[in-house]
């Protein structure tokens, strides 16, 4: 009997770490496709559809509970970039995940601006659209180290001063001014910790100091803060 009611337990737990999630896409065939092979894995749960962003945000609204959006970026009436703003105005828990193409540079930058938590390149395999879900699920960023290199260009000004230069007022340790550098290239915690030798925690720790002394919001905004420098 205890047996049955630990395996219970273990079934209720998995349902509750699910990750609810929203899709929004214009085309429905791709919508629909994403949704059987985002739904083979068991830790998502996809919550619900639309075919664009205020679609995505009525449901919401609705009551629909999603952790994370996965959206197009282009798409009539309400494209993921209006679409970001709405959520995040709103719903500022729930992470948005943008779906791209290289050629939508401009539409990247004011994405990531109105709260995106990253993007990710249309051709890519179903293993990374799942583990993407996951990563800024957790609270990480999530950027095609391509496309970050060719944001720094578009954001960084001609004559800006180098980040060690310009950072000093703020009061950045090295090894905060190491963390954030590393989150502007797309870094997660374990792979900040890895690079710099400290634990997940340690990393946790001084991504809460980094947003209090810039007085920024989330990691996306540490990413397009470094980027402009």
């Amino acid at each position: 009997m205890s047996e049955q009611n630990e395996q219970s337990n273990n079934q209720d737990a998995d349902q509750v770490q699910s990750i609810g999630l929203i899709l929004a896409d214009d085309d429905s065939f791709i919508r629909e496709s994403l949704k059987v092979l985002i739904g083979l894995d068991p830790g998502i749960t996809v919550v619900g559809t639309a075919s664009n962003g205020r679609e995505a945000i009525e449901l919401l609204e609705a009551g629909t509970t999603a952790d994370v959006v996965l959206m197009d970026i282009r798409m009539p009436d309400c494209d993921g970039v209006e679409g970001t703003r709405l959520i995040k105005s709103r719903f500022p828990d729930v992470q948005v995940l943008m779906l791209t193409t290289f050629d939508d540079d401009e539409y990247i930058v004011q994405a990531l601006q109105n709260g995106a938590s990253g993007y990710l390149l249309k051709n890519v395999p179903p293993d990374r659209i799942i583990q993407g879900i996951k990563t800024v699920h957790n609270g990480d960023m999530l950027i095609h180290p391509d496309i970050a290199r060719k944001l720094a260009g578009l954001l960084r000004p001609a004559a800006a001063p180098q980040a060690h230069e310009s950072l000093e007022s703020y009061g950045l340790t090295r090894t905060e001014l190491a963390v954030a550098e590393a989150i502007s290239e797309g870094l997660s915690n374990k792979e900040i910790a890895a690079k710099l030798f400290l634990s997940e925690g340690t990393v946790k720790n001084y991504v809460t100091e980094i947003l209090g002394k810039l007085h920024l919001r989330d990691r996306t905004q540490i990413a397009i803060f470094m980027l402009k420098k």
